[in-house]
């Protein structure tokens, strides 16, 4: 059997903690979220299952201009917004009409087949910009 789908209590566990919050975790405070629940798990695991999650398209997996990794409970294509100041990552909820067609539009110029796109926006979040 693949151990991509397997069943584990760790990885179901990390999955149900990110479906429960918008803060767009790293690995570390999924970690430290976890750990009060399952005292045995490690980093290590919570991070090859956040990988394997990212992996079968269960989860996001945002990698951050500063180099940080952060994970996504919703693997509905849709956008981030990450406050430079404070760092924190948010959804950023547009119109789909405002993006409509960027797909095509790259294709245009492009060889290869485009099968989607990831945009990332970066400034000042609500709290930080005062």
């Amino acid at each position: 059997m693949n151990t991509l789908n397997r069943y584990s209590r760790n990885r179901e566990a990390i999955q149900l903690y990110l479906l429960s919050t918008k803060a767009h975790p790293t690995a570390d405070t999924v970690y430290q979220a976890i750990k009060p629940d399952i005292p045995s798990i490690s980093l290590g695991t919570v991070y090859r299952n956040l990988n394997q999650l990212a992996e079968q398209g269960k989860i996001l997996k945002l990698s951050m201009e500063d180099g940080s990794e952060h994970f996504d409970g919703n693997p509905l294509p849709h956008h981030h917004f990450t406050c430079r100041k404070c760092g924190r990552v948010l959804d950023l909820d547009l119109d789909p009409e405002i993006l409509n067609g960027l797909n095509e539009t790259a294709a245009r110029s492009f060889n290869g087949i485009i099968q989607g796109h990831s945009i990332y926006f970066y400034g000042l979040c609500d709290l930080c910009k005062i």
